[in-house]
């Protein structure tokens, strides 16, 4: 697969029977179990840690972090490079990158991005977090070099000394965890509680607009909360480099994990994300003693764990209290009443859509029949391995559609998509393989199914609130990852699956056709969809909850409409990606990859039909233009622009393009038009007319296109 797709399945394989450096007990059953769960501990210490930064962060923003753990990387790439590369002793190197570095880190986020954010929507703050997790990984990568480092050393000197615990081995860096979380605990507790500056963080975390009037300068103590935080988030990395190595893959999963701990807690208590936390790294290091080890699941099952406890807290706090919305989470009344209602939400603004309405016919449709022209030319002019860019292209466009449902009409971050997609490609595989349907249908099959699951998590997550559903699209997302797409007869002993595409498009040209096709129909039923009254009644939902139940609008019903519509267009749209491949492995659909297809079209524009298409043909062909004419260093700079456009939508909600789009259908409408002369009469009287169109903008705003 092409563009960033590189993200695999990547399990967090902490080995407990075999800890690093320490000999094995084989003496008596329980000490081989107290062995395991003080293994399990060192685990549990990390997301201790890391889920304590991530509720600082939460409960005195508003923003759960997605980004922690690219963050946690960046500083332990640093920690590596002053200790090893430069030969810098251990102290000297942890205070630079842990202690300085890491909280000037958060100071420089908090004064360019962070504090921006404060009044955004749930949908704002999470992209821009999104933003950053795919930017810092390559901007570390750019500075500090691509090497892999598969293992690389803690805060304990080496070679690493062992103590002995009830007869149980203990190596100094299992020590240092042990000592960092008793640390963060009560060192945490006996500030926030007893403290003048503990008391200013409370008192921000109840109510900023109230702290502000009393006296203090919230921007203060929110500066020295995102210091606290990206140290917690430096000193998980370190202390976790020695176990995952430094990989921001498997660094972002550990940090994902940290969400469970973070969730059950309601994103508001420390100590009990630290307990649950110290609980979750028990009970995974117990999974892999009792757990059969030759059996296929069992990886499957430890990797799941963390996503599995989220699944339960979330269906667990559903079924008991009915919604875990995220509003009152966060600030008092006083902040809520002064928060912008409507504004600042992905997907467009009111004053983009009424410009865009007030613009005739062909000022809204020149561009996108322009950009399909264009596209259509490519596998005229384009030859050989470019003519198959373009058909995957097209099929990324086609699956980036189904955020334009979701998102961009819905109003809800869907974090799953590409498992949808991946949905879509394996149940077109087995249709088609072992069934013997036309591929086509099974492609539309697989749609079905996609938009069945897209039905159960909609209901399962919407109720939820906004910053939950993105966590349990998510979790669903993992899960499917680790229990699903890993199948024996899915992954074909690493061969992955084939498909052969219809007779009548066996080229790559023709089947750049059909994907063409493909997504001028599900561009024209998104158009469609706008304009009907179901699009409607969603487009009030996204602007406005309240409203829309006062006019009698069911919100949870629109909401589920449209994401089973994005599950069904991501699944189709992963049918026609694993033809345009011929063949492909469940891995390539791995959940945070869809993080990264997220960004390029968030950058470009989540609401344009006509965005999706561009944002399908950037991601595929600017690697590959990059790759083939290039220096090798500008494959990690694209990632790092696109997480910048990601974070952009906190001033751009619209995107590159519509942005753009916006700024030209605001020259047309000062344009002088047809017909539009002053008009002057026989007794030379001279009446200017107003301009055509303004005075029905707002009756045409349903039917906005880009």
């Amino acid at each position: 697969m092409h563009g960033w797709n590189g993200i695999d399945s990547i399990s967090i394989d902490v080995d407990f029977r075999n800890a690093r450096r320490s000999p094995p007990v084989t003496r008596g059953g329980v000490r081989r179990m107290l062995q395991f769960v003080i293994a399990g501990l060192v685990l549990g210490g990390i997301y201790a840690i890391a889920s304590a930064g991530l509720v600082i962060t939460y409960t005195s923003s508003g923003i759960l972090n997605f980004a922690f753990g690219a963050l946690a990387f960046f500083i332990a790439r640093f920690y590596y490079y002053l200790h090893t590369q430069e030969s810098w002793a251990i102290v000297p190197a942890a205070v630079v990158s842990i202690g300085i570095a890491a909280p000037a880190l958060g100071v420089l986020l908090y004064a360019v991005l962070f504090r921006h954010l404060r009044l955004s929507s749930p949908l704002i703050k999470v992209v821009a977090t999104i933003g950053l997790l795919v930017a810092i990984p390559s901007l570390a990568t750019l500075i500090f070099g691509n090497q892999p480092i598969p293992q690389a050393p803690g805060l304990a000197p080496e070679p690493v000394r062992v103590f002995r615990f009830l007869g149980v081995p203990v190596t100094l860096d299992q020590v240092i965890v042990y000592i960092c979380v008793v640390l963060t605990v009560v060192v945490g507790a006996l500030v926030l509680r007893y403290t003048d500056v503990g008391l200013k963080v409370r008192a921000l975390v109840d109510s900023p607009a109230m702290t502000n009037l009393s006296g203090t300068n919230p921007t203060v103590v929110s500066v020295g909360v995102w210091a606290v935080s990206t140290f917690f988030a430096g000193l998980a990395g370190v202390l976790a480099a020695p176990i995952i190595g430094l990989d921001p893959d498997n660094f972002t999963l550990l940090i994902a994990a940290s969400f469970a701990a973070v969730v059950a807690a309601r994103l508001r208590s420390l100590p009990i994300a630290v307990v649950v936390a110290l609980l979750m790294g028990i009970a995974t290091s117990l999974f892999q003693r009792y757990l059969p080890a030759a059996s296929t699941w069992t990886s499957e099952i430890i990797d799941a764990v963390p996503f599995i406890v989220i699944a339960l807290v979330l269906i667990y706090n559903l079924v008991r209290r009915g919604r875990v919305g995220d509003a009152s989470t966060w600030g008092g009344a006083l902040d809520r009443a002064i928060t912008p209602q409507g504004e600042s939400r992905l997907g467009g603004s009111t004053s983009s859509v009424v410009e865009g309405a007030s613009v005739n016919l062909v000022g809204r449709y020149a561009g996108p029949l322009f950009l399909i022209v264009v596209v259509a030319s490519l596998p005229l002019a384009l030859q050989g391995y470019w003519v198959g860019l373009t058909a995957e292209a097209i099929a990324y466009g086609v699956i980036f559609l189904s955020w334009t449902i979701a998102t961009g009409e819905g109003g809800m971050l869907w974090l799953c998509q590409i498992t949808f997609a991946g949905v879509g490609a394996l149940t077109t595989a087995q249709l088609a393989n072992k069934h013997g349907w036309p591929v086509l249908a099974a492609v539309v099959a697989g749609g079905l199914v996609a938009l069945i699951m897209g039905i159960i998590v909609g209901f399962l997550s919407i109720r939820l609130g906004d910053l939950y559903v993105a966590l349990v699209t998510l979790t669903f997302g993992l899960l499917m990852e680790n229990l699903v797409f890993t199948l024996p007869s899915f992954v074909n002993q690493g061969l992955g699956l084939s498909l052969n595409r219809p007779s009548f498009a066996a080229s790559d040209a023709a089947f750049s056709y059909v994907c063409l096709v493909a997504f001028i129909l599900v561009a024209l039923f998104i158009v469609n969809f706008r304009r009907s009254t179901t699009g409607l009644a969603v487009n009030a939902a996204r602007w406005s909850e309240a409203g829309a139940k006062t006019s009698g609008i069911s919100v949870v019903q629109m909401k589920v409409i449209s994401g089973a519509l994005a599950a069904f267009i991501a699944g189709i749209g992963g049918g026609l990606l694993a033809l345009a491949q011929t063949q492909f492995l469940p891995s390539e659909f791995a959940t945070f990859a869809g993080v990264v297809w997220l960004a390029v079209l968030v950058t470009v524009g989540v609401r344009s039909n006509a965005a999706a298409l561009v944002a399908g043909l950037a991601f595929v062909m600017l690697p590959a233009i990059s790759q083939a004419y290039l220096p090798s260093w500008t494959a990690n700079v694209l990632p790092v622009l696109f997480g910048i456009g990601a974070i952009s939508a906190a001033k751009y909600p619209d995107g590159v393009l519509a942005e753009q789009g916006r700024r030209f259908r605001q020259l047309l409408l000062h344009l002088p038009h047809a017909g539009q002369d002053d008009q002057q009469f026989d007794d030379g009287t001279t009446v200017k007319l107003p301009e055509v169109s303004r005075g029905d903008a707002t009756s045409k705003v349903a039917e906005h296109v880009l």
